[in-house]
């Protein structure tokens, strides 16, 4: 295999940065159009995101509210602080990766194919305002790359939020 070939298998958050950056830099589309490509286009090239979604704080309420999303529908539009592992994100402001959401006793099922879940708190001038959340029907398929790679697009959408 040629070594374009094995970068490729190797990185595709490399490979995603820049369609990420496009969609998000459209500005003849609305915010939340933007944030409904980018999750689409995460869940269509990343084969163990099988649902990615974008929650925020919903006004002045101690809840977070979904947002724009790709997957199968969820009846989890709300979610309290603290509850669930998007609630403890909103709380505890820190990534939350869970390699088995059976483990989780503060877990809100979505979906009986769900396996595992990574959350990475979104910040706004220094403010946590949301999250990207992404359910995975892999067992323990997140690591320190999805890590970073998300804080990446957290990053680029807190741009044209401000």
């Amino acid at each position: 295999m040629n070594t374009f070939v094995t970068n490729l298998a190797i990185m595709p958050f490399e490979r995603l940065k820049p369609e990420v950056k496009a969609i998000l830099e459209e500005k003849n589309l609305s915010v939340e159009h933007r944030l409904e490509q980018v999750c689409e286009v995460l869940r269509e090239n990343i084969p163990y995101y099988d649902w990615v979604g974008f929650y925020f704080k919903n006004g002045d309420k101690e809840e977070l509210k979904l947002s724009a999303f790709a997957g199968e529908p969820t009846d989890h539009t709300i979610i309290p602080f603290g509850k669930g592992i998007c609630g403890q994100v909103a709380v505890s402001n820190k990534n939350f990766v869970v390699p088995d959401v059976k483990a989780q006793n503060n877990y809100i099922a979505c979906s009986i194919h769900v396996k595992a879940e990574i959350v990475i708190p979104l910040f706004l001038n220094g403010e946590n305002i949301g999250q990207i959340d992404i359910d995975s029907h892999t067992p323990d398929p997140f690591n320190i790359e999805d890590e970073h790679f998300l804080q990446w697009v957290n990053e680029e959408v807190a741009k044209i939020l401000s």
